[in-house]
């Protein structure tokens, strides 16, 4: 019923993971499997609107998850990605990899929905495996239990930080509309708190920047391609005139 907004082909599922020095926007996060390159794009530009608007951050950093920072690495559905987001007006910082996601180097990491429901997934699972690990450890002699109530607070506030409930959800961006998906086993607090981040997402008029920017951004791009057309065009015909002289 609410259909992509115009100039937009996908939404995404942008999911906000905490990280020691800063919040990052890891998207897609499962909504679209398979991607082409304008995607990933608009991907890009509705991820640093949210971190902007919603997270706070003044100039979002913006990287695609690659195997490499070069960007010749990748895909070419990232390598393709890559050139069109150096095209628009974005904090773009090129590819990050897997070790950049928590050292403070990057505030919108991009990728498809496949990749990005799997490092979504994959750090829930470790997150809850450490914590149980940790309680494990800690709980082997009285030694350790002594030293657990000293650090006390600074677990306290790592679990507050690392606490799903604390979002309630992941915005659904793209669409003509506010859409915030919660966890299947999510409580009252979950959806308290998803209710108060769609009612930030209103107030910021999260949809009607996305439509400005992105279309903003396709006519950048439109009128980037047509000026390389028109080089490769002008080469061509010089090199076929520097052919018929010799």
């Amino acid at each position: 019923r609410l259909r992509p907004l115009e100039g937009l082909d996908r939404p995404g599922i942008a999911t906000v993971i905490p990280a020691p020095k800063n919040d990052f926007v890891l998207l897609d996060s499962g909504a679209s499997v398979e991607c082409r390159p304008t995607h990933l794009l608009h991907f890009a530009i509705m991820g640093s609107i949210y971190s902007r608007e919603i997270l706070g951050c003044k100039n979002p950093r913006v990287g695609i998850l690659s195997n490499g920072t070069e960007a010749n690495k990748g895909t070419e559905l990232t390598q393709e990605a890559f050139r069109l987001c150096k095209m628009v007006d974005l904090n773009f910082i090129g590819n990050v990899e897997g070790h950049d996601l928590f050292n403070n180097r990057v505030d919108v990491v991009v990728c498809d929905g496949f990749i990005g429901n799997i490092v979504l997934k994959t750090l829930e699972s470790f997150a809850k495996g450490l914590a149980a690990w940790l309680k494990d450890e800690i709980s082997m002699n009285p030694k350790r239990m002594l030293g657990a109530i000293l650090v006390k607070g600074a677990l306290r506030t790592i679990k507050r930080r690392t606490d799903p409930d604390t979002r309630g959800g992941a915005p659904l961006l793209g669409l003509n509309g506010i859409v915030f998906k919660a966890h299947g086993s999510a409580g009252e607090k979950a959806i308290m708190n998803g209710i108060g981040q769609a009612v930030q997402a209103v107030e910021h008029h999260i949809t009607e920047t996305i439509r400005n920017e992105a279309a903003q951004a396709n006519q950048r791009v439109a009128e980037a391609k047509a000026r390389e057309e028109t080089q490769l065009k002008a080469g061509q015909e010089r090199l076929a005139a520097e052919a018929a002289k010799s």
